[in-house]
Parts: C-alpha cells; structure tokens; sequence
C-alpha cells in the first residue's frame, strides 16, 4: 500500500496586510508565492473562485513554485453560487479552460465550495459531480466546451497526465446528513472538514481516500488564532488519517489577522515530529 502524504498550507497567499509580517518588507509583491511555496509544501488558489484566471497566470503559479508543490484549486463562484450546479457545462468548459490545465501534476484537489443559501438536492448534486472530470485527459474534455467568456486565451492540453480529485464544503443544514454523505462516497469525492467558529455545521465525515480541511478559525471566522492546544488535536487527527491511508489536505484560512501562515507552519511542525 502507498504511503499517505500531509500536505498543510494557507488559503490563498495575495494578502497585503501580511506585508512586513509573515512576507518581508524586502520581499516585492509579485515574489510571495515563490516566498510561500518554499515555506508550505501546498496552498489553495482561492482567486480563481472570484473569476476566471488565464493560462498566462497558471502558468506563472507552476513556474514560480517548486517542482513537488501542490495547488488546490477553488471553483468558480458562478458555477457554485450563481448557477447552484445547473446548466454548467459551459462555465465549466470555462473554469477548466482557463488555464488549470497548465498545473499539471501540481494539480491538487479541486474545492467546490456550496453556499448556506440552498437545501440539498440530491439530484442535482449527483448531476454536476458526474460533470467534473476525473483525469487530465477529462479535463482536457471539459475545456474544449468553453465559450467566447475567455478573452485572455483558453488552454487545452494539460502538461501532464494526472488524476484529478474533487472536494465539497456545504454550509446548508441539510448537507449534514447521511444521504449527503453517500453521495460523496459513490462519487469518491471528499467532504470538506471546516472549522468555521460555529458559523456554520462541523462534521467529521470520511467518504474517500483523502481528507481536505479547512481552518476559517475557532473562535472567530476568519479572524482568530489556533492554540497549541488546538492545533495538537488536528495535529493527531491528520496523523489518524495518515495512519489510515488517507492523503490529508489542510488549509488555513483564518488569514485576517496573520495567523494562517503561523498556524500552518506549527501544525505542519507537529505533524511530522517523530514524536506525538
């Protein structure tokens, strides 16, 4: 049996009020992600939720990090918040088109992030998952379905042929529910695990071969610290899921007040001490 690996880094990494805190003064803005993707073995590209990128810019992110470096990648808010997951092929063809292809075996999960503002829906969930493509070459698929959306060029050929993963982080009530969970297990897709301060559901579902989870913070979203004490329970629970064969993807996005990147550089710390 393979070896399960731990990969544990920030949500995004474009934070200017990081500047003169976790990035030096001396460090110019379009050096940070060489900067933190020799600090993190991984980062979740959270910008291409916002809008569609270009190959130009995937491209750069694959250059400018080294050559064992993982991406996760958002999906687009249109597809999840504007669309709820119908009548997407195009704005996949889009997404995937943009130049995530580009990434190549830097390709991480892909997170698709649900908004608290509608129920689950078992067929229509089912639907989009079927949609997502499962390799590069799918991928390759997907991306030739684009439209006239991308002005700043469509990519599509991948530069490697990888295996692609897919995670779902719901904030509905109705999500946290058993039928919910078995949809993600026949798909082997990954229940995002998201500390969100009580804002939204917690559970701790496994439904495939790896685990993604997200640190938005315990005590205030977005805003607050990880104790020690915290951060050695993830700690044990990411060795768990290594134990058990699971990749483990963590991610913290509790950036608002510099604490992510400290977090994550601890947590990484305790995770791969030889002792517990």
């Amino acid at each position: 049996m393979r070896s399960a690996n731990a990969f544990i880094g920030i949500s995004g990494y474009d934070y200017p009020r990081w500047r003169g805190d976790f990035y030096p003064t001396d460090i110019p803005r379009r050096w940070w992600l060489a900067f933190a993707s020799r600090v993190f073995n991984s980062i979740e590209l959270n910008g291409t939720f916002y809008s569609l990128k270009s190959p130009d810019n995937f491209a750069r992110w694959s250059a400018e990090s080294p050559d064992d470096f993982v991406f996760a990648i958002k999906g687009g808010r249109f597809i999840t918040h504007n669309l709820k997951l119908r009548n997407c092929d195009r704005a996949l063809g889009n997404f995937f088109a943009s130049g995530v292809l580009a990434l190549g075996a830097k390709t991480g999960p892909f997170l698709w992030q649900l908004p608290a503002s509608y129920q689950f829906d078992a067929e229509r969930l089912n639907s989009f998952i079927r949609m997502l493509p499962r390799t590069s070459t799918d991928g390759e698929a997907v991306a030739r379905q684009h439209d006239h959306r991308l002005r700043r060029g469509a990519l599509v050929e991948s530069s490697a042929i990888v295996q692609y993963r897919h995670a779902f982080e719901v904030r509905h009530p109705s999500y946290f529910h058993d039928e919910f969970y078995q949809v993600l297990r026949e798909h082997r897709c990954a229940f995002v695990i998201a500390d969100s301060a009580g804002t939204f559901g917690y559970a701790e579902e496994v439904t495939t071969d790896f685990v993604y989870v997200r640190l938005h913070g315990s005590q205030a979203l977005y805003a607050s610290d990880y104790t020690d004490d915290e951060l050695s329970m993830w700690s044990t629970q990411t060795r768990n899921w290594l134990a058990n064969g699971c990749d483990v993807y963590v991610y913290f996005d509790n950036d608002a007040l510099v604490h992510a990147p400290y977090n994550a550089i601890w947590l990484e710390a305790l995770v791969n001490s030889p002792e517990p």
